[in-house]
């Protein structure tokens, strides 16, 4: 078990580090800023490079939103979820840490956002909670949909990383104009503490709308797409 927890605790830093570090460090360098395209691709890679590396020791979900939507769709045992949890949020305030230390080493550094999400005046696109609410359960779902189903026994094997990791730079591409995209509670809790802005108090959104997104995501899997998965293993690779 605690190598599983270390897995999940370490993917959820890549993909916190790597993910949202693209976006501190790298989107607005002047010149040879990537912009909201390179960061959509950054997140992406973070998935799929820790579902390789770590994704056969805990099933790679780095997010609680996966989690729960994997035990909803009977790939993961409801015991083990709080552990998840844990060890995915811990991994995420590591993670926003590192990242401040190394971001702050500038003479002129303001945090700002600090990657963080948020509606109304925190949105990039300055849209509403009810938008910003919307975006995430569909976006959420959509992704659960494509982890269950990329990680079938029926699906080709051995390239259910690159689908999840595709899956998530797409979401990114479509939702950072409206909350800078969540779709994981974990990525979005460590970094709301170190901005300059009113990120804390948007946190429920960012834990309601993913968890319940998964939920529906995994039942319309279970009720609507599923085949016989007799065979399933019960492990998975996601964010």
């Amino acid at each position: 078990m605690m190598k599983k927890l270390f897995a999940e605790f370490f993917g959820t830093f890549w993909l916190v580090f790597g993910g949202c570090g693209s976006a501190v460090l790298a989107a607005g360098f002047p010149e040879l800023g990537i912009g909201f395209v390179g960061v959509s691709l950054a997140f992406g890679l973070t998935v799929m490079t820790m579902a390789y590396a770590v994704g056969g020791i805990s099933g790679g979900h780095f997010n609680p939103a996966v989690s729960l939507g994997l035990a909803i769709g009977n790939r993961f045992s409801w015991g083990e979820l709080a552990p998840y949890w844990v060890a995915q949020v811990l991994g995420s305030f590591v993670a926003a840490g590192t990242l401040f230390l190394i971001a702050s080493g500038t003479p002129d550094f303001s945090a700002g956002g600090f990657a963080s999400n948020g509606y109304g005046d925190l949105s990039p696109g300055g849209y509403s909670m009810a938008s910003a609410l919307i975006i995430e359960i569909v976006l959420t779902a959509g992704f659960l949909i494509v982890i269950l189903g990329a990680t079938s026994p029926k699906a080709p094997a051995g390239f259910a990383p690159i689908a999840i990791g595709l899956a998530l730079t797409l979401i990114h591409l479509i939702s950072i104009p409206v909350t800078n995209t969540s779709v994981n509670p974990a990525r979005s809790t460590s970094v709301a503490f170190y901005a300059e802005t009113a990120a804390v108090p948007q946190l429920w959104l960012f834990w309601v709308a993913p968890l319940l997104g998964a939920a529906i995501g995994a039942l319309v899997w279970k009720v609507l797409l599923a085949s016989d998965e007799s065979g399933d293993s019960g492990a998975s690779e996601s964010d």
